[in-house]
């Protein structure tokens, strides 16, 4: 029953506004010859301009930022684990001790590796002692063959002589080729002596390695994330020892869209709120140049000097990162409205008298209202009346002054 005077009062409104609004047009669609404006007509305009409320705005340049919602990360995390087997034998420490670089985390019993170690020293002992000898072996060979080709030669002289015969001849030559080969035994006596060394000298850094890591220390100064391995237990190769953090500096480590990386740039100040409230400063250190896969966004990193290690890996944090300043106006954040395409914006009081829409971008929020960007450096806003106006419709104008 109620859908009737509904359709009644939509269609009285649709005429009013053609008659009123676009009365022109109706009579042209009409085929009516337009009448001379008159005086009353004037008066009739005037009445047909919407008054509005407009406040005069200059352009200012504001401080950017970019919000980031992330968590704390450590700047270092590292697992020690054990490179040899062997049974701890030093006290546990407890998680939370701060720890220096170097500091033995875990010792394990080492076994008969101070045995071994002995006995390839001994080793290699014994092999530097033959050394001289087989060279001297190489110095007497080389001798030999020296006099055995001086006999040779004075053999082969004689022999075109007429003093020495065939015989003598070839005995020489043969002592020469069994010089040559007493030579060569001996430099490969000498090699081998020389290889016996340098197997010695490495199972001796092997042994003294093997003994260095009987004692598992810290990478690097920092804080114990949870106990060390226990009095007693049998570790093997990879068994974990402890796990240092380093807590100073501290990461902010938040992830930006694609729209808002180009603004942000390496040593840009930045601040942090974490969820207790707490304020830290810090700097952009790393601004990453590939997207995660998943979410398409920039990993971005912020160092915060956490010297007394307060602020705690893994706490939620609300980054602002300070981006190049950018004109912007100061409007009230009641003369937002949206356009016919849902475009967010501001409607501006044109030079010619008549309502213009402007999409804008809101770049911060302040108890006074929004600092916006797009619109021109000095700017006419419609701030009350502005729901009542489109593009082109006339206004009656009132002021209630400029923007600071």
């Amino acid at each position: 029953m109620r859908l009737i005077p509904m359709l009644t009062a939509v269609l009285v409104s649709v005429s009013l506004y053609l008659l009123l609004m676009q009365r022109d047009r109706v009579l042209a669609f009409a085929g009516a010859e337009p009448v001379a404006a008159t005086a009353e007509d004037t008066v009739f305009e005037a009445d047909r301009r919407v008054s509005v409320v407009v406040q005069k705005s200059r352009a200012e340049t504001v401080q950017g930022a970019v919000r980031v919602r992330g968590e704390t990360q450590a700047a270092r995390q590292v697992e020690v684990r054990a490179e040899t087997g062997g049974r701890v034998i030093s006290e546990p420490l407890r998680r939370g001790a701060t720890i220096a670089e170097g500091a033995v985390l875990c010792e394990l019993d080492p076994g008969t590796r101070a045995e071994t170690l002995a006995q390839a020293e001994a080793a290699l002992a014994e092999a530097r002692a033959r050394l001289p000898e087989a060279r001297a072996n190489v110095v007497l060979a080389e001798a030999r063959r020296s006099e055995a080709e001086i006999n040779d030669r004075a053999a082969q002289r004689l022999a075109e002589g007429g003093f020495a015969s065939d015989t003598r001849v070839a005995g020489t030559q043969t002592a020469v080729s069994t010089a040559e080969a007493g030579v060569a035994s001996a430099q490969a006596g000498l090699e081998a002596a020389e290889a016996a060394i340098r197997a010695g000298e490495a199972n001796v850094a092997a042994a003294r390695t093997e003994i260095g890591r009987l004692k598992i220390a810290a990478p690097f100064a920092g804080l114990l994330d949870a106990d060390t391995a226990e009095l007693g237990t049998l570790m093997q190769p990879g068994s974990l020892c402890a796990t240092v953090i380093q807590l100073d500096p501290i990461y902010l480590v938040g992830y930006v869209p694609e729209t808002e990386l180009d603004r942000i740039e390496i040593g840009a100040l930045a601040g942090g709120r974490l969820a207790s409230g707490r304020e830290i400063v810090g700097r952009v250190s790393f601004v990453a140049r590939t997207a995660d896969p998943a979410t398409r966004t920039f990993r971005v990193e912020i160092a915060v000097q956490n010297e007394a290690g307060t602020i705690r890996a893994g706490q939620a944090v609300e980054m602002i990162i300070a981006v190049p300043g950018q004109s912007a106006h100061l409007v009230p954040q009641s003369a937002l409205t949206l356009d016919d395409a849902g475009r967010l914006g501001l409607r501006l009081a044109d030079a010619d008298g008549t309502a213009r829409f402007f999409a804008v971008e809101i770049l911060r929020d302040t108890p006074d209202g929004f600092w916006v960007a797009g619109l021109p450096d000095e700017a006419e806003v419609i701030v009350v009346g502005q729901e009542f106006v489109t593009d082109g419709v006339p206004l009656a104008v009132s002021y209630r002054g400029a923007a600071e």
